[in-house]
């Protein structure tokens, strides 16, 4: 087994493109989760950065606090990146970090030069302990306690599930406080529901999980929405032709219905609920367990496991029923190929767009080894255009009397006009802020919460600045 690195961020904004880490908590720990070493820090907010103010009030952060940093967005970024690299091979682990901190790493990796994927390529894995808990909760009830919301779901909330479950979390929303009480999650699961463990520790590679589910006749795996993890007992059936997702059928149902459907008939049917083709996202930590778990659930149980295993062999001998599978897939990117190609995209909204080349991949530590005075002459090398962008940035926000007046120029004045937009854009505003912190004010002064109007007067003098500087470009 590898070390695991458990991780969390901290961010200014909830949009991965548009939005910057503000902290980093990691911990190193080996396979029996015990810590190794860790990272804690802290950066400033970068030039023409608008903070949500809500995140900042949840992170306990304020435009005071990140203004004070001795690190920089790109220090801490580059110090983080040189530390994983020192841990070495590891599986990267955290809450929800498949969804969000792992997007918002590897935009923030592309936006600074550095190889996005790094959590899993060149033998590094990964995984998400909020998948796992919910996989442990369905499989064997009350692993983990939970609080229950209004419509008597389950709530999956790191600060709510930490103290709960007798878990240290004085430190909630603040990055290495949170990895640690990710650790103690983990450590429950581990503990209280070794098999799902061990399941979920043969599904942090793609390849090795994609793998798996080829070759099991039948597998047991989980999925959460509308507030509850729900349980598929499937078999494979194709890859999807775009992502490579493994294409399962569920065997709730009858494959007979199904399998001599024209392909016409077989899209309507496709388009209708429960779904029997279901997707297993093999790169996103899925837990498959062994069939007999279905037997735990009404639905399979009634059928009986030696009917589920006559349906899964009709199925996976019927190759004509997979290739039209493939087929009405096949039909559905065209489609929306054709709505993306319409959208007006963004550098950084682009990363996954166009792969940057091996070649450029090469250059790019290139550009953070030498002095500030030759980043520039590194740049020009960059055959992607989108990577000489992001280079010139850095250079505005970290040291900008080394662009050119019209490098300069251009990059402070499209901040400008990005910034005082009162259109609805992708990215946070000035006018928008300044109407999300009238709103936030008259909900804490009707609350009774001074501590948080202190952090909102500050966030409105940051943003005055901010327009300041701006108005005039």
């Amino acid at each position: 087994m590898s070390n695991f690195v458990f991780y969390d961020f901290e961010t200014s904004s909830s949009n991965k493109y548009w939005g910057q880490i503000i902290q980093i908590g990691a911990i190193l720990t080996n396979d029996n989760l015990e810590e190794l070493d860790r990272f804690d820090s802290r950066c400033r907010l970068s030039t023409g950065i608008i903070p949500e103010a809500m995140a900042l009030i949840v992170n306990k952060s304020s435009p005071k606090m990140l203004k004070n940093s001795n690190l920089s967005h790109y220090e801490m970024i580059r110090q983080f990146v040189e530390t994983l690299k020192r841990w070495g091979k590891a599986t990267y682990v955290g809450f929800n970090s498949i969804e969000f901190d792992e997007e918002f790493l590897r935009c923030t990796l592309f936006q600074t030069l550095e190889y996005p994927y790094i959590t899993s390529t060149n033998g590094n894995t990964r995984g998400d302990i909020l998948g796992l808990a919910r996989a442990a909760n369905l499989y064997y009830p009350n692993t983990l306690k939970n609080s229950v919301n209004i419509k008597g779901n389950d709530v999956y909330k790191l600060d709510q599930m930490a103290p709960l479950n007798g878990i240290e979390h004085g430190n909630a929303h603040s990055a290495i406080g949170d990895v640690i009480a990710t650790i103690g999650i983990a450590k429950l699961i581990a503990n209280k529901s070794p098999n799902v463990w061990k399941a979920s520790m043969l599904t942090m590679d793609k390849n090795q999980t994609l793998g798996l589910i080829q070759k099991e006749l039948l597998f047991c795996t989980n999925e959460y929405f509308y507030g509850k993890s729900r349980p598929y007992v499937q078999t494979f059936v194709c890859q999807h032709p775009q992502y490579q997702w493994p294409l399962c059928f569920d065997l709730r149902h009858d494959p007979e219905i199904y399998l001599n459907m024209s392909i016409q008939d077989l899209t309507a049917a496709m388009k209708k609920q429960p779904k029997f083709i279901r997707t297993v996202r093999h790169n996103k930590h899925p837990v498959i367990m062994n069939p007999s778990y279905g037997d735990k659930f009404d639905e399979y149980k009634m059928i009986g496991i030696t009917k589920l295993q006559a349906r899964a062999k009709l199925v996976r001998e019927n190759k004509e029923f997979s290739e039209k599978i493939i087929s009405i897939k096949r039909l559905e990117i065209e489609e929306k190929e054709h709505v993306k190609s319409q959208e007006d995209l963004y550098n950084e909204e682009s990363i996954y767009t166009k792969f940057t080349s091996n070649e450029d991949n090469k250059i790019m530590p290139e550009f953070h080894k030498v002095d500030w005075d030759k980043k520039l002459s590194v740049l020009s090398k960059f055959n992607d255009e989108r990577l000489q962008y992001f280079g010139k940035k850095i250079l505005y926000m970290e040291k900008p009397e080394i662009l050119s007046r019209s490098d300069y120029n251009l990059i402070h004045k499209d901040t400008a006009k990005k910034l005082l937009s009162t259109n609805n854009e992708k990215w946070n505003t000035i006018p928008r802020t300044y109407s999300e912190i009238d709103t936030l004010r008259n909900k804490f002064e009707k609350e009774g919460q001074p501590e948080k109007l202190v952090i909102l007067d500050e966030i409105n003098a940051y943003v005055e600045e901010l327009e300041k500087i701006y108005s005039s470009a």
